[in-house]
């Protein structure tokens, strides 16, 4: 796998003004079938503070498999899992949490069943929806909760949002298209480190992403290579995916705001 040497992305931090710095890490992890302990190198060199999980285990013990991945990178989870029907998303102990909420969205006959997990945190005074998905291989399918993903958003009551996942689309597609049109593309903001995630041996396709609605500064995102304590062979042997990871800078909540 090629690498390039990359600018340091910023540390998490909480400005004076009460803004927030964090970093965010999406990543596919094909329910853990592969090595795990390259899998919580990867994701504990990062240092995220949200983590947003694609084909999370749902099956057999999912909760104690998530939560053991957790528990090696220093995180706890938040949300999702087999309740969301894959998505999932971890977080440091930096975030308050304000509420959570697993969405299953409606299901195709003989296609897999999708969801989204989402939650409401706080990192000191700024307040951020996240969300984690994973979309159908299926075009007319994907496009439709492409639009469900935008609308979920619309509606948290968080001033400031984040979503990233699996999109099973290319930024050419109609639905990656429609998302980057509603909220920020991190990669085509700020690009930084590697752009294709697909696949760990070949990358030669984005299809992974974070987006961010319009008032988040992006300061960086992208696939980690040349991160400090990211290795090639870690990246290859954790998963079929390559991760993203994004630097936002998010505002504080104006005071006065209303809060639902």
């Amino acid at each position: 796998m090629p690498t390039s040497p990359t600018r340091t992305l910023p540390n998490s931090r909480t400005e004076p003004d009460g803004s927030a710095v964090i970093r965010v890490l999406s990543y596919n992890i094909r329910s853990m079938r592969d090595d795990t302990d390259a899998l919580a190198r990867v994701i504990s060199a990062c240092e995220p503070d949200l983590v947003l999980v694609q084909e999370a285990p749902r099956f057999f013990r999912w909760r104690k498999k998530l939560a053991r991945l957790a528990r090696a990178c220093d995180l706890v989870t938040l949300s999702g899992g087999g309740t969301a029907a894959g998505p999932a998303l971890l977080c440091s102990l930096r975030a308050t949490v304000e509420r959570t909420e697993d969405v299953l969205l409606p299901l195709t006959p003989g296609q897999h069943r999708r969801g989204f997990a989402t939650a409401v945190v706080r990192f000191g005074g700024a307040r951020l929806g996240v969300l984690s998905c994973h979309l159908s291989l299926r075009d007319e399918e994907r496009y439709a909760q492409g639009g469900m993903l935008l609308d979920r958003i619309a509606g948290m009551g968080a001033p400031h949002a984040v979503a990233g996942g699996d999109l099973n689309d290319r930024p050419d597609g109609r639905t990656f298209r429609r998302l980057a049109d509603g909220l920020q593309d991190c990669w085509a903001t700020a690009p930084w480190g590697g752009e294709q995630t697909s696949t760990p041996a070949d990358p030669h396709q984005r299809i992974d992403a974070v987006f961010a609605t319009p008032g988040v500064q992006v300061l960086g995102c992208g696939v980690p290579l040349g991160h400090p304590g990211v290795r090639d062979a870690d990246l290859r042997a954790a998963t079929d995916h390559l991760p993203v990871l994004a630097a936002l800078r998010v505002p504080a909540q104006s005071a006065g705001s209303d809060r639902p």
